[in-house]
């Protein structure tokens, strides 16, 4: 087993062992556990690993060249992850676990999230506020950005907004491409999630706009030197991922007099067989005034929703811009696409 070609390229090079398209993963054992991915639904599909010699497993699919993929082992029964050995590259998934993770040969990982030498930086300012008209009963963190200029600047509103700090580094991305006079210079506004009440203040929820509109915009305004909306109508911008882009797009449909500006990553624009409120709006045309940045995997869940929506938006005479990159649904994709969703709304 150990003169096995294909485990000794894993313990050299990493699992999964690539050879063009092909991906196979390993595992050595007199059992094997399953594999869960980006593809294939994770914990709802796992698949079969099968046996090729007495204790090596394996298991191939096709991938594009230029792809990134996350996955885990799992054991179905026990409904546990099992650590690879084989593979020490891991990415926190947002729910609690540790996936492991590769690129495909032709991937090309962004170099706007690294941080360099030179580069000012924009100032960063935490803040408290009342959580006002929102599920939980009490105060709630606000995370502000300010670029490194003296004159005034659009506001990006960022749903989910700790993970984009965190785990997209969208504020080194922003300080690069400002440096690079890519786009013109933003501040932003970083907002927590409900936790629990997430989907209650994403879901289209008034309440969230309510509180943009009294509390958050109030306090952007105080700190940090933004552009005059009465000379500038929709200069503002939001983003999110999932729920979170479902709420971008909402916010600038409900409020396209600050935020003609809405990049939505993956979002989600129907369950069980309902659409939400966003997508009657576009139907109805409302503000279609917007300009709109969607991408999403296809590898994602939610491909079907994003491929749906995109031509209803431009039968409704929106100005979208649509991408499809070769991933799945994480902040590792999202930030990718980032540098080129920002250029398209903020590009000098």
């Amino acid at each position: 087993m150990e003169n096995h070609p294909l485990i000794e390229k894993a313990k050299t090079h990493g699992n999964p062992v690539i050879a063009g398209n092909q991906v196979t993963f390993l595992w050595q054992g007199k059992t094997a556990p399953h594999l869960i991915d980006d593809v294939h639904g994770w914990e709802d599909h796992p698949q079969k690993m099968t046996r090729i010699e007495k204790e090596l497993w394996a298991y191939s699919m096709e991938l594009p060249a230029a792809a990134y993929l996350e996955y885990s082992f799992y054991e179905p029964r026990a409904k546990k992850r099992i650590e690879d050995p084989l593979n020490e590259n891991t990415v926190y998934n947002g729910l609690g676990n540790y996936n492991r993770f590769f690129y495909m040969p032709e991937y090309s990982p962004t170099l706007l999230a690294n941080q360099k030498k030179n580069v000012p930086h924009g100032r960063i300012t935490h803040h408290l506020v009342e959580t006002w008209m929102l599920a939980d009963d009490g105060q709630r963190e606000v995370v502000l950005y300010r670029p490194p200029v003296k004159e005034p600047v659009p506001l990006l509103i960022v749903y989910d907004g700790m993970e984009y700090f965190e785990r997209a580094k969208i504020n080194i991305i922003v300080d690069n491409l400002i440096h690079e006079k890519r786009i013109e210079p933003i501040a932003m506004a970083f907002l927590q999630n409900g936790g629990d009440h997430r989907a209650v203040e994403y879901a289209c929820s008034d309440a969230t706009i309510m509180w943009l509109d009294n509390i958050i915009l109030p306090l952007a305004r105080r700190h940090l030197k933004l552009l005059d909306l009465k000379t500038q109508r929709g200069g503002y911008g939001v983003l999110g991922a999932s729920f979170g882009g479902l709420m971008a797009l909402y916010t600038g449909l409900r409020m396209p007099e600050i935020f003609g500006k809405v990049i939505s990553q993956s979002g989600v624009f129907e369950s069980e067989g309902r659409d939400f409120a966003a997508v009657d709006l576009v139907r109805a045309r409302r503000s279609h005034e917007l300009r709109i940045w969607m991408d999403v995997g296809r590898f994602d869940w939610l491909l079907d929703d994003n491929r749906r929506l995109q031509p209803i938006l431009q039968q409704n005479g929106y100005d979208v811009t649509y991408h499809e990159f070769n991933g799945g649904h994480n902040y590792t994709c999202w930030q990718n696409e980032l540098g080129s969703a920002l250029e398209k709304m903020f590009g000098i």
